[in-house]
């Protein structure tokens, strides 16, 4: 057995495993910390991911971790400055009196890639953490932040010939990179300076309208639809950046952009200024796809990075009439490279380059044994099997209850995707204002998803291309099925839908109930967590949110799980 280990530490660190070109476990330190976007080394990832394949950390022959720059290498030498911005960032200290010279600091330094020595202080630093914990004999590779993203979208699409296109702030001096995929072959085109970052772009304004930058900017995307819309000629923020080729092109640097940002929403609405930056992305990122795809004479594209999480952008790069296939890698933030890091010592060692990537079901799961004991130690809460769950779920979702549903392994990513789900019935506006006041506690105007059975798509959904397993993209609604769909629709008429197929045929199984109940194949779903806090890992992670949500049922494994407390 060969297993090499992926790890970073960094915004939303993890761990993965790869067994003999196989991916054997993704997690993230979030799900076990219960601190969102967790910036500390990975150990619990670490510790889980050698627990569930069986294993000792001297088994683990090759490490491999991302992102050498020097910004990242001193965090690394000097973790209390890296809990410092962690605090800072999330808003979890007051409000410093230096707080725009904080963010001058940032945007000044982290353009600074690779320098002389960051590559062995980090490896050395990284080596003595992994030392600690009981790794021994191992060789650790250090691997390019863009390539690490890469290799995640090249590795798992499937598409043997493919343009493979990384956009994200930045690391390692680049904010993003333009590779081919061909005969087994990664090989790197272009890049794109981290001081042209149209992602660090989208950081400030989502800091500058008051929210979390690394953290809120779906909430930009989305209150950028509460704006009246105007043509781009008319966007005060359209000559920001521009496409030049295959290079995006940033008319200002990093430090200036965000005082002429700062300037100008002094007098616009948050809501126009949101869509201003939303309009921009959209247009920089189809253009520069499409520009791609004409460059290097291949439809086929696949992506990776944190503005790829940007669905309606996504969507817009859909409709580009030349795109004939395409994939979006489903962790595409910071979050999934450390499974980019495996796949790419995989593919230097071994020349692995494609993996079964069906689903995105890589965490933990837990036996009737493990549910049973967390159901005993609970208190206040009444539990039997339920052979009939699927239909008994439905029945309680087209009865406009929302339900708990946890079964399974749990998702790699940010997505609920059918084993840590809230799920509800899709065409219910009273559910989704109870979910939204009692259960997630968030912004009115942030949408809920649809899970959708993937042959009932097309009915549903327009333009659809493809199958949609990971809610990678936004969709036009069919107009006639708005009604159906009340609760899962933006605004604008558009959703975010995961196209449910055997990839979890328990999950299709639920929703086929509901279709016969309703008839049509979607539900509600949204992640199975508060706002602002992870999604469930563990069967006491949902009793626990069950109780602080006064929520009154659940199904836990094949339990039928009901809070006395909320039931009174």
């Amino acid at each position: 057995m060969a297993y090499i280990l992926g790890l970073w530490d960094g915004h939303d660190s993890g761990a993965a495993l790869i067994e003999d070109g196989k991916v054997v476990f993704a997690a993230n330190e979030e799900r076990y910390t219960k601190r969102k976007l967790e910036i500390k080394f990975p150990y619990n990832a670490i510790s889980n991911a050698l627990e569930f394949a069986g294993i000792k950390p001297s088994d683990v022959e090759t490490i491999a971790f991302p992102t050498t720059e020097l910004t990242k290498t001193i965090s690394r030498v000097f973790p209390n400055q890296k809990e410092a911005y962690y605090k800072f960032r999330r808003r979890k200290i007051p409000k410093p009196r230096m707080e725009r010279l904080m963010h001058y600091y940032k945007y000044a330094t982290t353009t600074i890639g690779v320098l002389p020595l960051c590559d062995s202080v980090s490896k050395s630093v990284i080596d003595r953490q992994l030392k600690h914990i009981g790794f021994s004999k191992f060789k650790l590779y250090s691997i390019d932040h863009h390539m690490a993203h890469a290799a995640t979208a090249a590795f798992t699409s499937g598409i043997d010939h493919a343009l493979v296109i990384t956009l994200d702030g930045l690391g390692d001096g680049l904010s993003g990179s333009i590779s081919v995929l061909e005969n087994g072959k990664l090989e790197r085109k272009a890049t794109i300076p981290a001081r042209d970052s149209i992602g660090i772009f989208y950081e400030q304004v989502t800091n500058l309208v008051g929210m979390r930058e690394l953290e809120d900017e779906g909430k930009v995307m989305a209150m950028a639809d509460y704006s009246f819309p105007f043509p781009f000629e008319e966007n005060k923020l359209k000559d920001f950046y521009s496409v030049d080729g295959i290079k995006i092109r940033a008319k200002y640097g990093p430090v200036k952009q965000y005082q002429m940002l700062d300037r100008l929403l002094w007098t616009i609405p948050r809501e126009q200024f949101a869509y201003m930056a939303q309009q921009l992305l959209e247009k920089i990122e189809s253009e520069l796809v499409a520009n791609a795809i004409s460059h290097f004479g291949i439809d086929s594209v696949v992506f990776s990075g944190g503005i790829m999480s940007n669905v309606k952008a996504n969507m817009r790069i859909r409709e580009i009439d030349a795109l004939k296939k395409w994939y979006i890698f489903p962790h595409m933030g910071d979050g999934g490279i450390a499974l980019g890091a495996a796949m790419y010592a995989d593919y230097q060692t071994r020349g692995t380059h494609s993996y079964e990537f069906e689903n995105a079901y890589l965490g933990n799961s837990y036996n009737e044994d493990r549910i049973l004991q967390a159901l005993k130690e609970e208190a206040n809460v009444s539990y039997q099997l339920d052979s009939d769950r699927f239909n008994h779920a439905a029945e309680l979702i087209d009865n406009d209850e929302y339900v708990f549903w946890f079964n399974g392994r749990m998702e790699y990513g940010p997505r609920a995707l059918g084993d840590r789900s809230i799920l509800a019935n899709a065409g219910s506006d009273t559910v989704k204002d109870k979910l939204n006041t009692y259960v997630k506690q968030r912004e009115w105007y942030q949408p809920f998803a649809p899970s959708i059975l993937r042959d009932d798509a097309e009915q549903l959904l327009e333009n659809v291309k493809g199958h949609d397993r990971f809610m990678t993209m936004a969709y036009a609604i069919q107009k006639d099925k708005k009604e159906v769909m009340k609760s899962v629709v933006h605004v604008d008429l558009t959703a975010r839908p995961q196209m449910v197929g055997e990839e979890n045929r328990d999950y299709m199984e639920l929703i086929k109930a509901v279709k016969n109940r309703t008839g049509f194949g979607v539900v509600l779903n949204t992640s199975f967590n508060i706002h602002g806090s992870p999604i469930v890992a563990s069967p006491q992670d949902a009793l626990l949110t069950m109780k602080k949500t006064k929520t009154r049922y659940m199904f836990l494994g094949e339990y039928f799980v009901e809070n006395n407390e909320a039931a009174k």
